[in-house]
């Protein structure tokens, strides 16, 4: 029951490999529109220049961003991971082949799939030794799945250039594919929901290109009332394409002899908005990839804050997703060829884009106040800060307050302020807190009577304006506060 429920599902009734190229060989003529091959999809760059320009994009972005082996961490979280620096699987990512550094290796690859929806890696090993040595990016045309009706899968076929086939195994193929609605064993391309796009920017260009090389303007029909002999034909026709023909000779005034007519037929540029026709097929090609005019070059209209909007937005959406998919491919396809000595390692890329010192100042924070809130409402530090995000940081407590100034470095400030020795710490108070002192004098201005202090900000700071002690109670009483603070004379000024 399962068997044939899975051979419903996979449409499979034998286990004959059918290439990609093969199933597509009923579709012939046009350019790119009838031909579905995924060689066509993949000579379409090299034809349409907008989708040069993104699959260019695209690739180049994805390939010059920097991988890193770590060792994952019993806690799960990326910050607790430790890098990896020496490993045979890091060896190889960083130099698939001899011909290949990597990122060559990931562009590559990342234009098949961006053109076909696969992309391909064939590892090579060497007699008698099991691990992955090379790998090299495969053509997709080249390759096709050999469906099983029992295991879905039994292995790959690799059609060389001169038509050899040559089976490989589950262990020496990775796949990367965009999921096929239609077939789960190949992948989906943009490139065939924009086939005709295709070929009507091309026969756009190309008429373009006819239209200043071959056009022998003014065009139309040169109508003769009478038979012309042979040579008198070959003659009008030499004299009309040497007088006419070609970019230099275009739009030249038309002389006709034998009593011939001209009959205008000729449809101009402008007629048929070619211009337009252009501009709404890069649309076309632009919407399939999900591409913004910015990142192919286009910035009308733009600022910087919106261009750096968009470089984020081309980060999240189109680079990261590819990564991803790479990601996977290392870590749950490569990594497992080399048995235990990859235990507990995984994969994983640098961020594509540089983060944004303002929007990390702001985060740090509002997290740095939520682990303050955290703390006063009795939480523990070391939690509170792992629940936000932030590194553990030793907790000390509150700075002490500071210590008594030692005695060599007050004589010296004394020194500054014209006195010496003791007497010069004396001289260091300048100001003096003096209370009336009767039966109206509260407590606190009694007790604050003769208090000194370092300087007038200080003295101001309990007796505002230079009067009126601010911890004076006498107005309890219906008395007012007779105190002040007076600048107070020099040590010796008495004697």
């Amino acid at each position: 029951m399962a068997r044939t429920l899975l051979d419903a599902l996979l449409n499979r009734t034998t286990a004959t490999p059918v290439p990609f190229a093969s199933r597509s060989a009923t579709f012939s003529g046009g350019l790119f529109g009838s031909n579905r091959s995924a060689e066509s999809q993949m000579r379409a760059m090299s034809a349409v220049g907008t989708l040069f320009a993104i699959v260019d994009c695209t690739s180049n972005a994805t390939a010059l961003v920097d991988w890193k082996l770590y060792r994952k961490a019993k806690s799960g979280r990326k910050e607790d991971r430790v890098e990896v620096t020496s490993h045979a699987a890091l060896d190889l990512w960083n130099k698939p082949n001899p011909f290949m550094p990597r990122q060559e290796f990931v562009e590559a690859q990342q234009q098949h799939f961006d053109l076909t929806g696969e992309a391909w890696w064939v590892i090579a090993r060497h007699p008698g030794v099991n691990l992955p040595l090379e790998m090299w990016p495969v053509r997709p045309d080249r390759m096709a799945p050999v469906p099983d009706r029992d295991s879905f899968l039994s292995g790959y076929i690799y059609t060389s250039p001169d038509g050899e086939q040559i089976p490989l195994g589950l262990d020496e193929v990775i796949q990367l594919r965009r999921p096929n609605p239609l077939d789960p064993y190949r992948g989906l391309s943009p490139v065939l929901s924009i086939l005709p796009d295709l070929d009507t920017s091309r026969y756009a260009a190309e008429w373009a290109r006819a239209f200043f090389l071959n056009s022998a303007q003014p065009g139309g029909i040169i109508e003769v009332p009478v038979h012309l002999q042979d040579t008198e034909f070959d003659e009008m026709r030499e004299r009309w394409a040497e007088q006419h023909k070609g970019v230099n000779n275009a739009h030249r005034v038309a002389i006709i002899e034998h009593g011939a007519k001209w009959a205008d037929r000729t449809i101009s540029q402008r007629d048929m908005q070619f211009v337009e026709l252009r501009g709404a097929t890069r649309d076309a090609v632009r919407e399939a990839y999900r591409i913004s005019k910015t990142a192919i070059g286009d910035f009308e209209d733009i600022n910087r804050a919106s261009a750096l909007a968009a470089k984020s937005w081309f980060a999240e959406q189109q680079t990261i997703p590819r990564l991803e998919r790479i990601k996977g491919a290392l870590n749950f396809e490569l990594l497992p060829m080399y048995g235990a000595t990859a235990a507990g390692l995984e994969f994983d890329y640098e961020p594509p884009t540089a983060p944004d010192p303002e929007v990390e100042a702001l985060q740090l924070t509002a997290r740095s106040g939520a682990v303050a809130v955290l703390v006063r409402e009795g939480f523990d530090p070391a939690g509170s800060l792992s629940a936000v995000g932030l590194p553990e940081i030793a907790h000390t407590g509150r700075p002490a307050a500071p210590a008594p100034a030692p005695a060599a470095w007050a004589d010296a400030v004394a020194g500054l302020t014209g006195g010496g020795g003791n007497g010069g710490i004396e001289a260091a108070m300048r100001w003096e807190a003096v209370a009336t002192i009767d039966d109206n004098t509260c407590g606190p201005c009694a007790d604050n009577d003769g208090q000194t202090y370092r300087n007038r900000a200080a003295a101001y700071k309990d007796y505002p304006g230079g009067s009126s002690y601010v911890k004076c109670t006498g107005a309890e009483f219906g008395n007012e506060c007779r105190c002040k603070v007076v600048k107070r004379r020099k040590t010796g000024d008495d004697e």
